[in-house]
């Protein structure tokens, strides 16, 4: 089997834990090994960053070669509209900053990737 290239994009803070388990689900069913697998956060859901329970979840799938994206405009808005501010440097290190999710969404279809939004 090819490797699988997955696209999660989550822009809904209550997709979270579906996401998740989606992403867990994917990796027992094909193993770690077949599956390139991104996440891509942007809008409310970048909060989920700062959240213990989450980043533990997201700490271990990162293990297994998940990959976590952040919106720097979704940051960036989060934080002039005094919901939460996260920038770069208190973001979790298994985490990457883009300038625009909507950017990298584009790209990664480009790449081949399947997009999925749980």
């Amino acid at each position: 089997m090819a490797k699988l290239k997955v696209l999660f994009h989550v822009n809904e803070n209550e997709k979270w834990n579906v996401a998740l388990g989606n992403i867990t689900n994917l990796i027992k069913d094909v193993g770690e090994d077949n599956a390139d697998i991104v996440v891509l956060a942007n809008g409310a859901s970048v909060s989920a960053y700062v959240d213990d329970e989450k980043i533990k979840i997201m700490k271990d799938l990162s293990e297994k070669g998940v990959k976590f994206i952040a919106c720097r405009n979704s940051l960036k808005k989060m934080c002039a509209d005094n919901v939460i501010c996260i920038n770069e440097d208190n973001l979790p290190s298994f985490v990457t900053v883009v300038p625009a999710g909507i950017t990298e969404i584009i790209k990664k279809q480009q790449e081949g990737y399947a997009y999925v939004k749980p």
